[in-house]
């Protein structure tokens, strides 16, 4: 349990969690201890009948609102039993002749009562404090964790008395001391710490964590359950681990962070999510993002702030997930959010400032190597024209020289540096304020993201606010009330000007020399366009609230009612420019348009777009908890709707004369469109769970979950998705225990099945509906003229049949802990297996539909993850590792005797899941002799080009040719294996540095055409990466033998770069993903100004990156995408 969650636990409920050992609800076998006040005598009456003392106490607390710390010898002695009924006028005598009968000692102190040996505290204080040493002194002090916060409750006892003190709100505590005694002070979740009694008066203690956390709890659905008794396959992060990561939406926070959790980006744009989710592999060939839960209800992570995160916790095995049902198939992760304490009120600040530094990027051969390679193309394609067939001699030679007196025909252009810049600001402010009593707990946070974009025109700022709040009206009812709200607003230029970044040849001019826009490449300038092209907004608006009501009406039931609404409002502008270019000689003659994306931009036109999307999740749930000896049995049961609806429209208007007025009423009406579309969806669900314990070792779970989705017609519309696990507590045997392994200090086997569903099949289809498309088309008149008019057709063929598609899980686990729980290890070995997807089947066109889907496909993923931890101290010297490791395979079962095949990759029945699939190369081809003896997929395939390997034909022998539909074969897995992250943390007195890692041990990645091709458009920049390293006509055949790129060739550009194994690569790689360095200021240095704490701190995000990736390419890079940036922060945070 770490230092903050410790605290936070034991304010929200001081009575109970000041213990030093766990004190169990009643459990007898027979009769269970009771505590009554008599209405007619005023006296408390207990009786007790076999009940172990360990019961007793724990019930004396409960129901008389006391607070027990006992010593160790108290501890030993917990499990005796004892028959006993007393009578007192109150629970000081009750406690008196209860503690005579059991030879134990107590001091009742405020609500706290200490329970102590009675023969051994006088024999400990007898040692401990010397006889001659009768005078006390007051001594004060004041006890905090690593992070100088004040400890609430902490327990300061004299050694070997049962005197002691409890710190206060802010942990600071007084106690009359004999000289020469000795302090003991604790707290739960913390080390013991001890020490002497000198002459000082003051005494200042820090604690260390302590790293048993088997008692912490873990979230799992609709509920939590202690580490130790866990069942299911879970992986925890601490919100505080996803701050240190600065970034600035949660999903990417979680890269490296979780085993067995698959977290994928292409660019670092501001404001930017993660771009793929994968909780064990791939589950369907449809949607197999998992599924995201927010304090209990469906939500998004990038709605959340990581500030306002307690833990994410990422169900794994269907065990854990398949409470969830119909939406857990693809995993669910689980995002608690902080909660109020009881305190006094606390108030922080943090402030972050910062820069975001793009990732090195391709380099591009110089202006004379563009021109030579130009014109050796051309040679190469057409060898009887010569050689100076593009760029004359003269200019090839002295481009370089004629562009310092005539820039405007011998342009020399830096298009990165003219529209990318070396660095963009970025900073954050976030104010918390924290605090309750007794009665109202409550904390509020509020905080503000500005981050500016490496282009002009780009920024991204949100507002997020968010306020949980627990009220406690009597001891049978509490309720809690809170409240999320966000606003975030993008900013962007309406060209995206990153391909051409590194694609546009440095001869082509982007300005005149006086300053204008120029002709780019025949109207091709992306820094016009990127200027003057206009730019587009989008601001976003989610609002939402959970509230609830809790009513425990007799001991160990609890009812809760909950309801929790969500709106999504969206809203887009974008207007676009018409932009152009006048002449170079003469600025009054116009030049053209300028050309991007395959168009012309030759008007103004207004965009506007609007989304509003609500959800409301009601809930009723029961839990029962009762505890029958060395029985415990947890009971849950509940009920859920789920109702959503959205609409969305666009409306645009083009040939805007007035740009200055961005409204659709300006613009004129001939050239208006519009367009708007809706749907609405609801889902109903029956859920319950079963937990059961004997005697800590033996531990049992099932869940059930009963679903409907309007998705589905009538007859198919409902699911039922159970599953089972059990573990055995090895450590806890009698026979472990005596087995003398000191070394061990925990050991638990898990077992689980379940079935989880998916019914994301998209979010407007219904298949049981018959859906018509409305058009234009043809008509032929009676004239035979032919006329265009509005019609309609069905599109899509009702199937009432199609139902859910189902993921069987099947989990193997184990976890231990060794030397005093400092080292951690968790293993699991798990395979899953979906049915029913669903997949088109092709129908005769002349139906008329589109092609329907039915439940047909199978697929399977098999894989293992691995957690490792350590932690411990030195002295004042803390540190821990953390690491966690992961691996899987998908692949296709069936696909219905069809295959999919795109981008390069296929998805086919017996093969791994999305596979690369084209042509196996047998190299360069090196002479003509070669060519004339091989299969070539064209007659222009000459030497220099990609030789390929013939592997089938019509009659399933090699016929001669390379064809695509007889020689392409699967080439190997895409998806990345040996997945692993991990932490560093460490900290000395006010120092802390904490180091986060992360990275692929294997993975098949594939050069792009964008990475490798010259010339890419007959036109475009060469990747400095072949300079020296292609085929040549003018190397030598030596030469020639040991390059590793093709010819630069035209007409044998399709056959050089289709999709073979001759671009795939080795893709692995370890990136550094945080480093963090912080100091934290002597409180005596802030005290007087009423500041708690301050820390400043230093951060470097994405610092570098290891790989095989072609220089300037980083590995989680889109070719045509923002870069990847390196973020360097400056913090300080501050605590009142």
């Amino acid at each position: 349990m770490r230092k903050t969650t410790s605290k936070l636990h034991l304010k929200r409920n001081l009575r109970s969690l000041l213990m030093v050992g766990l004190l169990t609800l009643p459990a007898m076998g027979n009769a269970a201890p009771t505590l009554v006040q008599d209405s007619p005598t005023g006296m408390y009456v207990l009786q007790s009948n076999g009940s172990t003392i360990k019961e007793v106490l724990g019930y004396i607390e409960k129901t008389g609102k006391y607070v027990f710390v006992y010593d160790q010898n108290v501890k030993n002695r917990l499990s005796e039993s004892v028959d006993i009924t007393v009578k007192g006028k109150s629970i000081d005598n009750v406690l008196s002749e209860l503690c005579n009968k059991t030879g134990l000692k107590y001091k009742i102190s405020g609500k706290q009562v200490t329970i102590s040996s009675a023969a051994g505290a006088t024999r400990a204080a007898q040692e401990t404090v010397k006889p001659k040493s009768k005078t006390t002194k007051k001594v004060t002090g004041k006890v905090t964790d690593a992070n100088g916060e004040g400890l609430i409750g902490a327990t300061v006892m004299i050694k070997g008395t049962t005197t002691g003190a409890v710190a206060d709100l802010d942990g600071n505590f007084t106690l009359d001391v004999p000289e020469g005694a000795k302090l003991v002070v604790s707290y739960v979740g913390f080390k013991d710490q001890e020490l002497a009694v000198d002459k000082k008066g003051t005494y200042n203690v820090t604690l260390s964590e302590d790293t048993n956390t088997l008692e912490e709890l873990v979230v799992i659905g609709y509920g939590t359950v202690k580490k130790k008794d866990l069942t299911g396959s879970v992986a925890a992060v601490k919100g505080d681990e996803l701050v240190s990561k600065r970034t600035t939406n949660l999903s990417t926070a979680l890269q490296g962070s979780l085993s067995g959790v698959m977290v994928r980006r292409d660019n670092g744009a501001p404001g930017a999510s993660a771009s793929s989710i994968h909780v064990r592999g791939v589950t369907t060939i449809g949607d197999s993002s998992p599924l995201v839960i927010v304090d209990g209800v469906e939500g998004s992570l990038d709605y959340v702030n990581a500030n306002d995160v307690e833990n994410i916790t990422v169900l794994k095995d269907a065990a854990a997930a398949s409470i969830y049902g119909s939406k857990a198939a693809a995993g669910v992760i689980l995002v608690t959010t902080k909660r109020g304490q009881e305190g006094k009120l606390n108030l922080s600040y943090t402030g972050e400032f910062g820069w975001e530094i793009p990732t090195k990027q391709p380099s591009m051969v110089g202006v004379t190597r563009y021109l030579e390679m130009n014109n050796e193309l051309m040679y190469n394609d057409n060898p009887s024209a010569g050689f100076f067939q593009v760029y004359t001699a003269d200019q090839t030679k002295n481009w370089l020289k004629y562009n310092q007196t005539d820039p405007n025909n011998y342009p020399i252009t830096d298009w990165k540096d003219l529209m990318l810049k070396s660095s963009a600001p970025r900073m954050t402010h976030t104010v918390n304020i924290a605090g309750g009593n007794d009665k109202v707990k409550s904390t509020a946070t509020l905080s503000y993201d500005d981050v500016k974009g490496l282009i002009d025109g780009r920024r991204f700022q949100r507002y997020m606010f968010r306020s949980n709040n627990d009220f406690k009206i009597n001891d049978k009812l509490s309720a809690a009330l809170d409240v999320n709200i966000r606003h975030a607003k993008s900013e962007n230029k309406n060209y995206a000007p990153y391909e051409d970044i590194r694609k546009m040849p440095a001869i082509y001019p982007a300005l005149w020399a006086d300053g204008r826009l120029a002709s780019g490449k025949s109207g091709a300038n992306p820094y016009g366009l990127l200027r003057d092209g206009g730019s587009n907004a989008s601001h976003s608006t989610q609002i939402s609230g959970k509230a609830s009501l809790t009513f425990k009406p007799i001991k160990g039931l609890s009812l809760q009612a909950i309801v929790s609404p969500f709106l999504n409002y969206q809203k887009s502008k974008k207007f676009q420019y018409a932009v152009s270019y006048n002449l170079m000689d003469d600025p009054d003659v116009f030049g053209g348009y300028m050309e991007g994306n395959g168009v012309q931009w030759t008007t103004n036109k207004l965009t506007e777009g609007r989304n509003d999307n609500w959800h409301v999740t009601s809930q009723v749930l029961a839990n029962y908890m009762i505890t029958l000896g060395k029985h415990e049995i947890t009971a849950m049961a509940g009920f859920e709707n789920y109702y959503s609806k959205n609409e969305s429209l666009t409306a645009a208007r083009d040939q805007y004369e007035l740009t200055n007025y961005p409204f659709l009423n300006i613009g004129p009406t001939d050239y208006q469109t519009n367009s708007g579309t809706g749907s609405e969806y609801t889902s109903n669900s029956f859920f319950g769970r079963l937990l059961y314990s004997y005697a800590d070792r033996y531990l049992f779970q099932a869940n059930v979950r009963h679903d409907a989705s309007s998705r589905f017609a009538k007859n198919y519309r409902w699911g039922t998705f159970p599953s089972f696990s059990a573990g055995w507590v090895v450590s806890e045997e009698p026979f472990m225990q005596k087995a003398n392994m000191p070394w061990l200090s925990f050991l638990k086997l898990r077992a689980s099945w379940g079935k989880l569903g998916n019914e994301r099949i998209g979010s407007n289809y219904f298949p049981y509906i018959a859906l018509m498309s409305f058009g234009n088309s043809y008509f032929y008149t009676l004239d035979g003229s032919v006329v265009s008019d509005k019609t309609a057709r069905p599109a899509v063929l009702a199937v009432e049949d199609i139902t859910w598609e189902t993921t069987t899980s099947t989990d193997l686990g184990f976890d231990a802990n060794f030397f005093k729980n400092r080292l951690r290890f968790t293993f699991d070995y798990y395979w899953k297996k979906t049915t029913d997807m669903l997949l088109a089947i092709e129908i005769p066109y002349s139906m008329g539909y589109n092609n329907p889907s039915t439940n047909a496909g199978k697929m399977s993923t098999h894989g293992y993850d691995i957690d490792i931890a350590w932690q411990d101290n030195i002295g004042d010297f803390k540190y821990g590792v953390t690491f966690n490791f992961s691996d899987f395979l998908s692949k296709v079962d069936n696909l219905n005797n069809a295959d999919i095949i795109s981008g390069g990759k296929i998805k086919r029945a017996g093969e791994l899941f999305n596979a690369y699939y084209g042509y196996v190369c047998d190299g360069i081809y090196q002479t003509q002799e070669e060519v004339i003896n091989s299969a070539v997929t064209s007659s222009t395939v000459t030497v220099g080009d990609l030789k390929y390997r013939d592997i089938s034909g019509p009659d399933g022998v090699p016929d001669g040719k390379i064809s695509p539909e007889y020689d392409r074969v699967v080439l190997g897995n895409s998806l990345p294996r040996f997945q692993y992250g991990g932490t560093l943390n460490a900290s000395w007195k006010g120092i802390d540095l904490s180091v986060a890692f992360q990275g692929i041990g294997k993975q098949n990645s594939y050069l792009d055409r964008a990475m490798v091709e010259p010339l890419r458009n007959n036109y475009g920049n060469i990747p400095a990466i072949i300079e020296g390293n292609y085929w040549s006509p003018f190397n030598t055949a030596e030469e020639n033998a040991g390059v590793k790129y093709p010819r630069l060739s035209n007409v044998s550009k399709n056959n050089n770069y289709a999709v073979s194994d001759y671009w795939i690569f080795e893709g692995s790689y370890f990136r550094l993903k945080n480093i963090t360095l912080g100091y934290t200021l002597p409180i005596a240095w802030t005290k007087r100004a009423g500041i708690q704490k301050t820390r400043l701190y230093f951060s470097a995000s994405d610092l570098f990156c290891i790989s095989d990736y072609p220089d300037g390419w980083d590995p989680e890079m889109g070719v045509s995408a923002y870069p990847i940036t390196t973020s360097l922060v400056m913090g300080i945070q501050v605590n009142f």
